[in-house]
């Protein structure tokens, strides 16, 4: 069993589709061209996909005033300050920074429809398996 895709439940699924292959270097492998505009992106590695949709079905969270804790996306970045700075030009909100005791950095914002976005810079490279 491997992780295929998480989903999320957007307002403007096409649009912000755009937006991450514009930004992030992601890439649309899956496109609905009526509702729920469903949108899969992968990413750089074509090994890890979000789904976006617009689904009248279920209510849309409120990303914005959703506390990030509950949900983000992380991105791992070179550097990181780089990409706050080129995200803000972009539409995204700061929300947090922090630095972890063991040198790890996480920046915490928003993209322009309030999902939040974490940029990670690991201290150490992570071995997950």
């Amino acid at each position: 069993m491997r992780l295929e895709h998480i989903a999320l439940n957007v307002p403007e699924p096409v649009e912000m589709a755009i937006w991450y292959v514009r930004n992030f270097n992601m890439k649309i492998v899956i496109k609905v061209e009526g509702p729920p505009y469903i949108r899969f992106l992968t990413d750089a590695t074509g090994s890890t996909a979000i789904e976006l949709y617009s689904s009248e079905n279920a209510p849309f969270p409120d990303y914005f005033n959703q506390d990030p804790a509950v949900l983000h996306i992380a991105f791992a970045v070179d550097d990181p300050n780089k990409e706050k700075n080129r995200l803000l030009k972009q539409g995204c909100v700061l929300v947090e920074e922090v630095r972890h005791p063991n040198g790890t950095l996480l920046i915490m914002m928003r993209d322009p429809w309030g999902v939040p976005l974490q940029l990670v810079k690991r201290a150490a490279e992570h071995v997950w398996y």
